[in-house]
C-alpha cells in the first residue's frame, strides 16, 4: 500500500509546492479508539513543483498529514487562519493506493480521497 498528496493553492489553482508536510502513524491505547492515541512521526517531506509527494508507504492503520499551511502563506506574504492542516484518516485495503489530496487557501480548506 502506498499514500500519496497533492496540495493546491486554491488563490491562485496552482500547486503549492515546497509545502511540509509530515505524515503520522496511531499508537493506540487499550481501550480507546485509535484516533484518541499519542501519535508516531511516520516520515516527513515538502511538496514538489507539482505540489505532490508520492509512494508513502502506509499500512492498515490510522494515520494523520499535517500540512504546514501556516508557514507556506507566511513566505507569500499572506496571513493564514489555519497554522497547519491536520487530516486524520484510517487506511483499510491493503490492496489499494491512497491520495489524499489538499486544496487549501489563506481561510479555507477541503480534502478527499481519489482514486
Amino acid at each position: 500500500m502506498s499514500l500519496s498528496t497533492q496540495v493546491l493553492d486554491t488563490t491562485t489553482g496552482e500547486p503549492a509546492s515546497g509545502m511540509a508536510v509530515s505524515l503520522w502513524q496511531s499508537v493506540a491505547i487499550e481501550g480507546e479508539a485509535p484516533a484518541e492515541g499519542a501519535w508516531t512521526l511516520v516520515t516527513e517531506g515538502r511538496t514538489n513543483e507539482d505540489g505532490r509527494i508520492d509512494a508513502w508507504p502506509v499500512w492498515e492503520e490510522v494515520y494523520r498529514l499535517v500540512f504546514a499551511t501556516g508557514p507556506w502563506w507566511a513566505e507569500r506574504g499572506m496571513p493564514a487562519l489555519y497554522p497547519e492542516v491536520v487530516v486524520t484518516f484510517a487506511v483499510t485495503d491493503r490492496a489499494t493506493h491512497y491520495h489524499v489530496p489538499l486544496l487549501a487557501g489563506p481561510f479555507a480548506y477541503t480534502t478527499y480521497r481519489e482514486r
